[in-house]
């Protein structure tokens, strides 16, 4: 079994940014797509970025122009965060699905971000 670790959340006033950041705990192969999802309180779970095989981008529109989602060699995962809004508020889950012999579709423990003044 695959971990995935996130880091980078926490408290910030409306306008100023973060990086959360996604490490798995051993390189996966195959990788058909890095996501980043969030869940606000009594709200459904929502795909907020997602970068494809090949490198292509997909945004939710409320982040889109704001929020970036990049990854290094190391298939560790990133989204740069910025203008952050109050609305962003939520916990902020990473995703990598691929296949690997098998289907494997796996998720962070989730993480904390507060935008507030």
């Amino acid at each position: 079994q695959v971990q995935l670790v996130e880091s980078g959340g926490g408290l910030v006033q409306p306008g100023e940014s973060l990086r959360l950041s996604c490490v798995p705990s051993r390189s996966l192969l195959n990788i058909a797509s890095m996501n980043w999802y969030r869940q606000a309180p009594g709200k459904e779970r929502d795909l907020v970025a997602q970068m494809l095989r090949g490198g292509s981008t997909n945004y939710a529109d409320s982040v889109r122009g704001r929020f970036t989602i990049s990854n290094n060699a190391q298939n560790t995962m990133y989204l740069r965060m910025n203008n952050l809004k109050p609305e962003d508020t939520a916990v902020y889950y990473c995703n990598m699905r691929g296949y690997n012999g098998r289907v494997y579709d796996y998720w962070g423990q989730g993480i904390q971000v507060t935008v507030s003044s």
